[in-house]
């Protein structure tokens, strides 16, 4: 059994897998060695570890996990299973790291788009052979509600949205939903139309932890796998686990 552990900016999240099975996930607003401890207590059988994170969090819990399992920290110089054709790969994105190895393992010999709705929204795409050319970024959800309380006057935050807000807003509120909702939609949309023209057969993978708002709205087949960060990184586990095991 395997030990994922992602640390992001607001929240962490962490899965227990066991072969391709993800067994449990928990999310958690800060992370401890205590947590830590529990969950391993409850799975005594997890050999291996990998851990990513965006932000600063206790440095025992490295200790705890080198001491115990084979562990692996991700950073710029982790060997991946995908060919990276990135121009800047010191500056790629933990999550995107992982995203291009789930795509890889999702679909490999075919061409993958994953659109991860999360604090940003990421285009990411991993071609048939199995290379990763980059993509593209633009604000979140919650990014964009917040940019219009910010940037203005008198735009209220709105906290709470339905998943499907009509098209013509009646008051400031719904005006502003529609706006966000049905603005990201129509970017999602055009995105994938123009990545399909250009890469036959394309496979869509829509993730993230706003994937619920999209997931039913857009027109496109597309496969909803909001864990899919967490697929990647047990995936590069998997990967350099296997590297370790055949030096010896």
């Amino acid at each position: 059994m395997k030990l994922i552990i992602d640390i992001g900016n607001t929240r962490s999240k962490i899965a227990v897998f066991s072969e391709k099975q993800m067994e449990s996930v928990w999310v958690y607003t800060s992370l401890s060695t205590d947590i830590l401890k529990d969950i391993v207590k409850d799975y005594p059988d997890i050999h291996a570890a990998i851990l990513s994170s965006v932000t600063t969090y206790p440095k025992e819990i490295d200790t705890f996990l080198s001491q115990r399992f084979y562990y692996l920290k991700l950073d710029s110089q982790t060997p991946l299973p995908v060919k990276l054709l990135y121009k800047t790969p010191q500056t790629l994105g933990k999550d995107r790291m992982a995203i291009a190895a789930a795509a890889q393992a999702f679909a490999p010999g075919e061409n993958v788009l994953v659109i991860d709705a999360g604090t940003t929204i990421t285009y990411d795409i991993v071609n048939h052979k199995g290379e990763y050319l980059g993509g593209a970024i633009s604000p979140g959800l919650q990014m964009r509600l917040k940019a219009l309380h910010t940037f203005t006057g008198k735009l209220p935050l709105i906290k709470q949205l339905v998943a499907t807000p009509p098209l013509v807003g009646n008051d400031t509120n719904t005006s502003i939903a529609s706006g966000v909702l049905n603005g990201i939609t129509a970017e999602m949309e055009g995105m994938i139309r123009a990545y399909a023209k250009r890469f036959p057969g394309l496979k869509i993978v829509l993730s993230g932890g706003d994937e619920k708002y999209f997931d039913k709205r857009l027109k496109n087949n597309i496969f909803a796998l909001p864990n899919f960060v967490l697929q990647g990184l047990k995936e590069i586990l998997d990967f350099n686990e296997k590297k370790s095991e055949d030096k010896v």
